[in-house]
């Protein structure tokens, strides 16, 4: 018995360690590029919190708020425009200070300290005007010594199960081909590429479609009453969460397709059981979600939209063919409904 299995056992290690190896690879080149990769991740919560800011901020066109809870002072762009030339003034008379040979040493400590201050005004006016013309509320923060180095190992992790993914799909189907038939192995290729292209559709429409939709909602519900402080561990968890989710979401036609390759699913067994399918979807999207109803309900509509593609993709695979009985049965019935309709009409 166990001279029957030692080949499998010795198959499925090769398949193992390669799959192991491209995670590997993958998570170096991903950690060594992990900043564009952060970058790429916080770029959704970023601009959140730039369309939040210009809400909470912006009382009307031309006039913004002064993020004070005890104070309704306003500053329009005239003023703010006024200050800015101050501040590069007060910049100017800095400098001609520190420079004159005729200035005394407490007249260049003043300096020094008022140039220090001006310059620090000016580049927050900077990040001002590349934020949309406001101070950015709420910011990006992490609570441990190394948190960015946890966030990068985190992102490194992450992505190199993305780049691994077809390599993985194409090891566990290279294990179980040979125990298939010739006509099942025909559906290898449209079955990986399948699943590598919906997954990845899956991630991008939780990228450009979710996140910034649900980020925008979430922070902007409660940001009147309290500054978002968003920590970069959980954000990467809750990131993640929902990328997987949505890839895995997606996979729902090509498993389908699978099921009625095989000849396990039809048309008919997908519609029969509709009314099920839409409260497990609701299930699954609760799952594979952060506890919030937009995330989810996010999730949801589009799962019930490739459930109607699912279900095309059954009929055209493998159609529902009545049962020699059950069309005698129609037959019958047909029959029975024309003879209840002669006689009525008589």
């Amino acid at each position: 018995m166990l001279q029957g299995v030692k080949p499998h056992l010795v198959e499925l290690r090769k398949r193992i360690f390669i799959s192991a190896l491209a995670l590997i690879v993958g998570f170096v080149v991903s950690f060594i590029a992990y900043k564009p990769i952060l970058d790429w991740v916080t770029a959704p919560l970023e601009k959140a919190l730039v369309q939040v800011n210009k809400k909470v901020q912006k009382t009307k066109a031309g006039e913004w708020k002064i993020a004070d809870k005890d104070s309704n002072f306003t500053i329009t762009k005239n003023e703010a425009n006024n200050t800015t030339s101050l501040v590069d003034k007060a910049l100017n008379n800095a400098n001609r200070v520190l420079d004159s040979n005729f200035s005394t040493k407490t007249e260049k400590m003043l300096a020094s300290s008022i140039k220090q201050l001006a310059e620090q005004t000016k580049l927050q006016a900077v990040k001002s005007n590349s934020a949309g013309g406001s101070v950015l509320w709420g910011s990006v923060t992490t609570n441990q010594i190394g948190g960015v180095f946890i966030v990068a190992v985190k992102v490194s992790l992450y992505a190199a199960i993305f780049l691994a993914l077809p390599i993985i799909l194409w090891q566990f189907w290279l294990f179980v081909a040979p125990g298939l038939y010739d006509n099942e192995k025909k559906m290898a290729l449209p079955f990986l590429i399948g699943t590598t292209v919906m997954f990845a559709v899956g991630v991008l429409f939780a990228y450009y479609v979710v996140t910034p939709f649900g980020f925008q909602f979430l922070i902007t519900f409660g940001a009147f009453l309290y500054t978002p402080l968003i920590n970069i561990e959980d954000y990467i968890g809750f990131f993640a969460k929902i990328l997987f989710g949505f890839g895995l979401a997606f996979e729902l036609p090509m498993i389908v397709y699978f099921l009625a390759s095989i000849k396990l699913v039809t048309e008919k067994t997908l519609l029969d059981v509709f009314r099920y399918a839409i409260v497990i979807i609701f299930i699954v999207a609760a799952l594979l979600t952060p506890p919030d109803v937009v995330t989810q309900m996010l999730m949801a509509a589009p799962l019930i939209m490739l459930y109607g593609v699912s279900i095309i993709v059954a009929k055209i695979i493998n159609p529902y063919q009545p049962d020699s009985d059950e069309e005698d049965t129609e037959d019958e019935e047909n029959d029975t409904k024309s003879e209840q309709k002669q006689i009525e009409h008589e």
